[in-house]
């Protein structure tokens, strides 16, 4: 039987999901539908980008899926347009007041029906068939509470890389805690699909830190081990864009030491208080080489990072990249 539904609404009821559809117009009786995968998406000022990223996310086949988004109190039109999608593509979505990207996504964990969910940016673009393969590939790894795959970058004007970013493909085929916790190697948010009981298991994403993904990467390799790193799965194309770009560097940077607190008792603390630094000193050499050297007294140290950084101080920033 072909069903025309246009209109859905979903209840939770004795932790089960139903939706009620309408066939043009007349109520059908309450069918069963449980997502597997929840795609959880926070929005902010993002009008330029927004409707693409949730078009290319609602295109997703071969998996049973829902998505998610809460605007975080735009002020741009992300709002109007987002209501306007809604009533087209029949998505959950929410529109309120501020409240950061670690409470809305913490408010999104929990509408979350999925087995699986992943995180995902609203001016970034979802290629194809991303939730089926990622899904499948998590599926095939039993044992684990998440999996990650690949990104290739997207310029403001939506022209994607040939290549998947190196400094991913680096985690094949897994990623562990240590790696992570020294700096050694990188996650994006983009990439991901975790379980979520697992994520509800641990307390959500930390309100303590004003950056969500880091403090859960290492929360759950710390809690759960290794996890599975997918060499050919592209998750997404990473919109690269001015304000996208970290511009805080204090504030960032000193975070994430305070995260590494929470870890003081690791073996490797000291070691990663140095590389982290030794990367706050990278980045600042790059983008004001006078606070560099301010700096240089708090962030030095003997270690190979560090040493292999400082002649960023003294090269033109046309001649350096990031």
């Amino acid at each position: 039987m072909e069903y025309s539904i246009t209109n859905m609404f979903a209840e939770k009821m004795d932790e089960n999901v139903y939706v009620k559809a309408f066939v043009q117009g007349s109520e059908t009786e309450q069918r069963e539908y449980v997502p597997l995968v929840s795609v959880l998406m926070a929005s902010y000022n993002h009008e330029k980008f927004v409707e693409a990223a949730v078009r290319s996310v609602m295109a997703q086949k071969g998996v049973p899926f829902e998505l998610i988004v809460i605007d975080d109190g735009s002020s741009d039109h992300s709002p109007e347009i987002l209501e306007r999608l809604q009533a087209e593509l029949k998505f959950t979505y929410v529109h309120r007041p501020n409240k950061g990207v670690v409470a809305t996504m913490n408010e999104l964990l929990s509408m979350a029906n999925g087995k699986y969910f992943c995180s995902f940016a609203s001016d970034d673009i979802m290629p194809p068939e991303r939730l089926r393969r990622q899904s499948d590939f998590l599926a095939q790894h039993p044992r684990s509470v998440a999996c990650f795959g690949q990104i290739k970058t997207m310029s403001p004007d939506g022209e994607v890389s040939a290549e998947m970013d190196p400094l991913y493909m680096n985690n094949v085929p897994e990623v562990r805690f240590e790696q992570l916790f020294v700096s050694d190697r990188a996650l994006h948010g983009c990439s991901e699909m975790i379980v979520t009981e697992a994520v509800r298991s641990l307390g959500g994403y930390d309100t303590n830190f004003y950056f969500e993904d880091l403090p859960l990467y290492l929360a759950l390799l710390s809690h759960y081990g290794p996890q599975p790193v997918s060499p050919d799965i592209v998750c997404c194309y990473y919109r690269v864009h001015g304000s996208n770009m970290h511009a805080d560097y204090d504030k960032m940077y000193r975070e994430i030491l305070k995260l590494l607190d929470l870890y003081k008792s690791h073996r490797l603390y000291a070691y990663a208080c140095k590389r982290w630094k030794a990367r706050w000193f990278s980045t600042l050499a790059y983008n004001d080489k006078r606070e560099a050297l301010r700096r240089l007294p708090e962030l030095a140290s003997l270690t190979p990072a560090f040493l292999f950084r400082l002649p960023k101080l003294f090269i033109p920033k046309k001649f350096l990249k990031c």
